[in-house]
């Protein structure tokens, strides 16, 4: 544990030194180019394009901003606001503006292969979330840095069945409030943490899954009537901090003690980790935001200099064996709860 947070130090770490404030959101305020106005000595501009904003995303722009500054690289951010034709559109002017590197947070992962074509020859690097089939990062000019899905729904697995099998319980009934449908992020800690409750010998049936797209007020709409509608459950399990403080905002709202429920989360942010702190979330799992913008920067230079996506990486290679392994960076998750919460604070 102490050795993976090292490595969110790390990260923070590099992204600090001698940055302008603010400088993520600024960058986007009117940037109608992706190649436009780069500064007097830079190495080139790159584009960084979102598939939305939220808390998370915007500070892994700051920090992906703040690291390519850093290096002597441009970057302006762009939103495609949920708009995978937009995105796509972005990298293309990204690519024929002369970016020397494009980075993605792609909208649909199912669409990867869209987007790569779309940067053709440019040094692409998918953040956050990586393609549906890791294939596509077998061409030369193709990463992708983010963590590894799975390990975040297995931390919150081990996380309840810790609890219930405190209780003496090995079965159990849930709420699920899920991501935006069909995401890999969406698929893959639904998948893991429901695995890892079985293999943590937890028998799960599901109340009722929810899909919040990731949003807080919509957590809240979805899983109100629930909480009023007399259904017994023993747990809330929420694919991030938004939806998890949603739920514990819509218990309160109900006149339920969101202690008396665990509920788990993912992202570990602010107000999530206060939310643990307070009692009022079992856990949530950390997912370093700066680690991510950072490495993707790093990566995308890399690229540029015809080096494998991870060579000198401070984080962690693929050990899969893969085709594609030299092309990804791992930021690892790490489990947050009461007792080592205020390390994350």
């Amino acid at each position: 544990m102490k050795n993976k947070r090292l490595l969110a130090l790390l990260a923070a770490g590099v992204m600090t030194v001698g940055c302008l404030a603010g400088c993520g959101n600024s960058s986007t305020a009117d940037s109608g180019s992706a190649a436009s106005g780069g500064s007097s000595g830079s190495k080139g501009n790159m584009t960084l394009i979102m598939a939305q904003r939220d808390d998370f995303l915007s500070t892994l722009e700051s920090a992906a901003t703040k690291a390519g500054e850093e290096r002597g690289y441009k970057i302006v951010a762009q939103d495609a606001q949920n708009d995978a034709q937009k995105q796509i559109q972005f990298v293309e002017t990204a690519r024929n503006g002369g970016d020397v590197a494009c980075i993605v947070n792609p909208v649909d992962s199912d669409a990867a292969q869209s987007v790569v074509d779309a940067a053709g020859d440019m040094p692409l690097v998918f953040v956050n979330r990586g393609p549906s089939d890791y294939h596509v990062l077998d061409a030369e000019n193709v990463a992708f840095v983010g963590s590894n899905e799975t390990d975040a729904g297995k931390y919150q697995a081990e996380a309840l069945a810790e609890y219930f099998k405190a209780q003496g319980k090995t079965e159990i009934k849930y709420v699920l409030l899920q991501g935006t449908l069909g995401q890999v992020s969406q698929i893959k800690r639904c998948a893991g943490v429901l695995d890892g409750l079985k293999e943590n010998g937890i028998t799960a049936t599901p109340v009722v899954e929810l899909a919040a797209e990731y949003d807080r007020a919509k957590a809240i709409d979805k899983i109100s009537p629930v909480l009023t509608s007399g259904q017994e459950f023993d747990c809330i399990i929420s694919n991030n901090d938004s939806m998890a403080c949603g739920a514990v905002e819509a218990c309160e709202a109900a006149s339920i003690d969101p202690s008396t429920i665990p509920i788990v989360g993912v992202d570990c942010t602010k107000d999530g980790a206060q939310m643990v702190e307070q009692g009022k979330m079992l856990m949530t799992v950390y997912q370093n935001p700066e680690g991510q913008g950072v490495g993707a920067v790093e990566a995308a230079i890399n690229l540029i200099n015809g080096k494998p996506a991870n060579e000198g990486t401070q984080f962690v290679k693929d050990e899969s064996g893969e085709s594609y392994s030299d092309s990804i960076v791992w930021i690892p998750f790490e489990p947050v709860n009461k007792d080592n919460v205020a390390d994350y604070m």
